[in-house]
Parts: C-alpha cells; sequence; structure tokens
C-alpha cells in the first residue's frame, strides 16, 4: 500500500527542489525516497523510474517557465513584450537553475504532454513576434535567435562566467535591447 501523502505530485515538488539545491546529477530515486523517509521502491509506485521521473520534471519547468513567460507578457507589445519574456526567462532560470536544465531538451516523438508545454511556449513567441510582423518559418528563427541569446546569457550567468565588476543586469537589458533592434529588422 503506498504511504499516505505520496503522488506523483509531492514527487515532482521534491524533485524540482531537489534539482534546484544539487543539480540534476543529485536527482536520484534514493535521494527522492530519503527526502519523504521511505524506502526507494515505495516511489516506484508512484513513478516510472528515473526517466519517468524526469520526464514529469521536464513538463513541470517547462510549464512553469511558460506561466512566468505568459504573465509577465500579457498586455504588452512589441519590445516591451520580448523585454517582458526575456526578464521572465531568466529570473526563472536563477531561481530555478536545475529545473532550468529541464526546459532546454526538445520533446521525444512520444512525449506528448511534454510537446504541448513546449507549444505553448511557441505560442507566447510567437504573439510577441507577431508585434514585429515575424511569422511563419520567420518566427521559428527568431524564437531561436531570442533564446539562444538569453540562454546564452543565463549559462554564462549561472556558472559564474561574468566576473568583471559591472553589473549584469546592466548588460543583460543592453542584450535585450539589441535583440529587440535586430527583431524591429527581421
Amino acid at each position: 500500500m503506498p504511504r499516505v501523502g505520496l503522488s506523483p505530485e509531492r514527487l515532482v515538488d521534491a524533485a524540482a527542489q531537489l534539482v534546484d539545491e544539487q543539480g540534476r546529477e543529485g536527482l536520484t530515486l534514493s535521494a527522492l525516497a530519503k527526502r519523504f523517509g521511505v524506502a526507494q521502491p515505495s516511489v516506484y509506485k508512484h513513478v516510472t523510474g528515473l526517466d519517468g521521473l524526469n520526464q514529469l520534471l521536464a513538463v513541470r519547468a517547462v510549464r512553469e517557465l511558460g506561466e512566468a513567460m505568459r504573465r509577465a507578457s500579457t498586455g504588452k507589445a512589441g519590445a516591451d513584450a520580448v523585454s517582458a519574456i526575456a526578464t521572465a526567462y531568466r529570473a526563472y532560470a536563477l531561481a530555478h537553475p536545475g529545473r532550468y536544465e529541464y526546459v532546454l531538451r526538445a520533446p521525444g516523438p512520444d512525449d506528448e504532454d511534454l510537446a504541448a508545454a513546449g507549444a505553448e511556449v511557441l505560442s507566447i513567441f510567437d504573439a510577441v513576434f507577431a508585434g514585429f510582423g515575424i511569422t511563419g518559418a520567420d518566427g521559428v528563427d527568431a524564437a531561436r535567435f531570442l533564446r539562444s541569446a538569453v540562454h546564452g546569457f543565463v549559462s554564462l550567468e549561472l556558472c559564474g562566467g561574468f566576473g568583471m565588476p559591472r553589473s549584469a543586469d546592466v548588460s543583460f537589458e543592453r542584450l535585450v535591447a539589441a535583440v529587440n533592434r535586430a527583431l524591429a529588422d527581421w
């Protein structure tokens, strides 16, 4: 009989906290079981192993990021919307460095839940880029451009790559301004 209170949702919550604290490599079913004070086989009653847990965590992370970006961009258009989603993306990555790793991979062909979560994020990009008149294949390129620019900055920031005394916030604002100029001339 499963332990009272143990559920896939609670396991994903704990896994999210664990990866933010220790990184993705710190996530094991044993470590998760220890957090709940249960034997490892109890975890298997709720998730299909570490791969299943990682899949659930990826869906959660992409949904969380999408929600943050949607909240930030609601009511905004053009450069303001780009700044809002870029800032929300960065804030999510800095607040949840372990979970952030899960938003980087594309879904597999059978990963419908992750594909749906990713499609929601893409719909945010589409709405923002429409304000620049960027649609279709150009929108795909613009999404890759924006994501690559922000991800590169965030990745360097997360690994301590900005050792110079200048504020990373100022540098990020300039990066986003440059992205907005590029999108205006797309």
